[in-house]
């Protein structure tokens, strides 16, 4: 029996499937591996299925004589993995398209709606004992029926959640991406981000992390937002220059931020922590058992596909 190392506990269902398929080794802590982890993974095992932090950077791989043959990640993005240096040491690595696609557009419609309402200031105004009962002017914030929303990155997600905004809130779509898109629904292309910034009531990331996105979002796309504007990410937190929102929020040049992801995870800077004018989560992304149960079963089929069957990876990042 093929032999896999799984970074981080997984639900039951998710145990269950791979103990029927692998003699399995799961390790029981949910901190992200150690380089001398990832080595010995890499050496001691058939394949390794990782997850977001546990970074398999071209470091661990020039330390590695690898037996694994696979990196089957848990998760859309793979960042975290220097795919090149896989490739190098002839490992196959795979991801979970499709198992993420709905839940993290859901989690972009909250922040959304959190953001533009201030629902995380209410919250902690009530919780503090500090409201003193309803009145008209009370933490008015932005309605978000009607107004226009710009995706950065129209691929599944970013289509999952302009869907949800044209139709569920009658929004009209605009977005900047690397290809043009055939679309169901109008929407308006952009081929340059601070011109899509200026023109949006929303602005929302969608795209893939790593070094091509890295400060994607930065002082002057920011500068280039209206006022009253909103900035989601749900994408990975190097897309945003962090530094230079904590200043958009702090001077109000925004109107307000609503985050899932950040640059130094779990880390999250004291300047954003001090702010009312953000929506802070500890990437909830795709927190839904059923998701995270179909993200793991999608891992275990690429495993199957690759260690058992002999054929491709169904998502094989490369071959």
């Amino acid at each position: 029996m093929k032999t896999v190392f799984i970074s981080r506990p997984m639900p039951a269902d998710v145990e269950t499937e791979a103990r029927q398929h692998f003699d399995v080794t799961m390790r029981a802590s949910n901190a992200p591996l150690s380089q001398t982890e990832m080595v010995e993974a890499l050496e001691g095992y058939d394949a390794v299925l990782p997850t977001l932090g546990d970074r398999f950077s071209a470091e661990v791989f020039a330390k590695a004589t690898p037996r694994a043959v696979m990196l089957a990640n848990f998760g859309v993005g793979y960042n975290h993995i220097d795919v090149d240096a896989a490739k190098a040491k002839g490992l196959i690595v795979s991801n979970t398209p499709g198992a993420v696609t709905d839940a993290t557009a859901d989690t972009a419609m909250t922040l959304m709606l959190m953001s533009a309402r201030r629902a995380g200031e209410g919250e902690r105004m009530v919780r503090a004992g500090r409201w003193d009962g309803w009145h008209p002017t009370q933490m008015l914030g932005m309605h978000l029926s009607g107004k226009t929303v710009g995706i950065v990155g129209m691929g599944r997600i970013g289509q999952a959640i302009a869907r949800r905004c044209h139709f569920g809130f009658g929004m009209k779509v605009a977005y900047f991406t690397r290809s043009p898109k055939d679309l169901d629904f109008d929407a308006t292309p952009f081929d340059d981000l601070p011109k899509l910034a200026a023109a949006v009531d929303v602005l929302v990331l969608a795209v893939p992390g790593g070094a091509g996105t890295r400060h994607l979002v930065d002082a002057d796309v920011l500068a280039a937002m209206q006022p009253h504007a909103h900035l989601i990410n749900i994408a990975r937190g190097d897309v945003v220059d962090e530094e230079a929102l904590i200043s958009a929020l702090q001077n109000g040049s925004i109107g307000g931020a609503g985050l899932d992801v950040y640059a130094q995870e779990p880390d999250v800077p004291a300047a954003l922590v001090a702010l009312e004018n953000v929506v802070l989560l500890p990437h909830l992304g795709t927190a839904a058992l059923e998701v995270r149960t179909d993200m793991g079963l999608m891992a275990l089929r690429n495993l199957r596909a690759v260690l058992i069957d002999g054929q491709d990876a169904p998502n094989a990042v490369w071959f």
